[in-house]
């Protein structure tokens, strides 16, 4: 499963939202893929979740910071690099955040459930609700 995560790293670290497609091969048909915005099954799904970066993000890019494998399961750490097209144009972004992915026997992904904070990684960062999420947290510790 080394080799199969280590395409799959590779492949997420030169994504290109213009290719998506080149991501198929990774994913089983039938995969299940879950973040905090999404829960879809199937491929076509999973490319529409992708294709979207396209449309709201300038120059979307991960950055695999670790991974722990463990038979056909793994879990990567990464950071997310983009910028937004509609609100801050051109400054630099990142969330931070990890992957859970379970592998079929041929390693591919049968499970992707993306895990970040987007109260903190996205909310806290726009206008209007930023402040208001930045209000909240304070609230709330105190």
């Amino acid at each position: 499963m080394k080799n199969a995560v280590d395409a799959i790293v590779q492949a997420f670290e030169t994504l290109d939202p213009r290719h998506i497609d080149t991501l198929a091969a990774l994913y089983a048909p039938d995969a299940r893929f879950k973040d905090p915005f999404n829960e879809v099954r199937g491929w076509p799904a999973i490319a529409a979740i992708f294709r979207h970066m396209e449309v709201s993000l300038d120059n979307p890019r991960f950055v695999i910071t670790g991974r722990i494998v463990d038979g056909r399961q793994c879990f990567l750490t990464w950071e997310f690099h983009f910028a937004f097209k509609r609100y801050a144009v051109g400054q630099p972004q990142c969330i931070l955040g990890g992957s859970h992915l379970v592998l079929d026997e041929a390693g591919r992904i049968t499970l992707h459930r993306d895990y970040w904070d987007a109260a903190e990684e996205l909310y806290e960062k726009l206008p209007v609700i930023g402040g208001l999420m930045r209000w909240l947290k304070r609230r709330a510790n105190g």
